[in-house]
């Protein structure tokens, strides 16, 4: 049980595909010449190199450009010899010469045919669930299919990396659908009816078409992953925290007290005269002490008459050294 589990799961493809540079842009590209029959309809670039004869559209349609021997067919040639030096030159991981590959299924791999190859009924390509597998196949000399043949493709399985390399020339039965990149060295023959999903591209000889439908097989790049956005939060958002702002202490400046100088006085009186200049401070006056006997009238001799005299002199002194100081000084 376990072991049949294991054989139909996915597994990792191990084969790169084969590169097609610019040659991948073209459904139909030649060497010699390109000719159309009929409505046939070729999504993507078609062109010719280096033959220059591209016939039959109109009533042929082109969703794409149309390249004859000019610089982008050349390089595209180039590039399809690249690509087909690089199928024919990997190594075989099964050889099926003489095998019809009808009724058969293949997995990602190289499968070889050591001279022709014939496709009658369906074969079957399974991917197993990895849309990376590569399917190349290598055939000495000739491809061709049965009238209704099919190509599928199953389990992620993709047209753009199934690779045939044709050693000679390819010929698509009527009405036969197939799948795939032929890579052919001399020509290629899809006859009435015929569809192809993938490429035709032929590197010396001619393409030659009947009301058939050819599409471009495109391997879509990948998508990158988007990166989840977690859902918003209900709890609130932490405030971020303030930064303390650093205190400055000011070192206390002393108070300074201005003295309060008196405006200076000129202590020298203007009077009418010679200038008098008193340098000394107003001399203290002393009083002699007074006898506290009551002053006697007449000529009693405990009076002290004389003593309120030289008192009221020194207060009139006193009164006049005051006056004197308190006057602007005239210049």
């Amino acid at each position: 049980m376990l072991l049949s589990v294991l054989a139909i799961g996915p597994s990792a493809a191990a084969h790169d595909a084969v590169g097609l540079g610019t040659a991948r842009s073209f459904a139909v590209l030649a060497g010699s010449t390109v000719t159309n029959t009929g409505p046939t309809v070729v999504t993507g670039d078609l062109g010719v190199s280096p033959g220059t004869a591209i016939t039959g559209f109109p009533p042929g349609l082109v969703i794409g450009t149309q390249h004859a021997a000019d610089a982008v067919a050349a390089q595209a040639q180039s590039d399809l010899t690249v690509a087909y030096n690089d199928a024919a030159g990997r190594p075989c991981d099964s050889n099926r010469s003489g095998q019809d590959l009808g009724g058969r299924t293949f997995t990602d791999g190289t499968y070889c045919y050591d001279s022709s190859a014939q496709l009658t009924g369906t074969v079957t390509l399974n991917g197993q669930g990895d849309p990376d597998a590569v399917f190349i196949f290598q055939i000495g000399s000739t491809l061709t299919t049965a009238s209704a043949s099919t190509v599928d493709l199953i389990n992620g399985a993709k047209a753009c990396n199934v690779f045939w390399q044709v050693g000679s020339s390819a010929t698509l039965g009527t009405n036969s659908t197939f799948v795939g990149n032929i890579l052919a060295l001399e020509s290629i023959t899809v006859t009435t009816g015929a569809t192809i999903d993938g490429r035709a591209l032929a590197r010396n000889g001619a393409v030659t078409l009947d009301d058939n439908v050819i599409t471009r097989a495109v391997c879509a790049v990948p998508a990158p992953t988007p990166t989840p956005t977690p859902p918003p939060s209900d709890s609130p958002s932490p405030s971020p925290s303030a930064t303390p702002t650093p205190s400055v202490t000011v070192p206390a400046v002393p108070a300074i007290i201005a003295p309060v100088v008196a405006a200076p006085t000129d202590t020298t009186p203007t009077v009418n005269g010679p200038r008098i200049v008193i340098d000394s401070p107003t001399p203290e006056i002393t009083l002699p002490p007074t006898d506290t006997e009551p002053l006697r009238g007449g000529n009693g001799s405990s009076s002290n008459l004389g003593g309120v005299l030289v008192f009221l002199g020194g207060m009139l002194v006193l009164a006049a050294a005051v006056i004197v100081r308190s006057q602007p000084a005239r210049r």
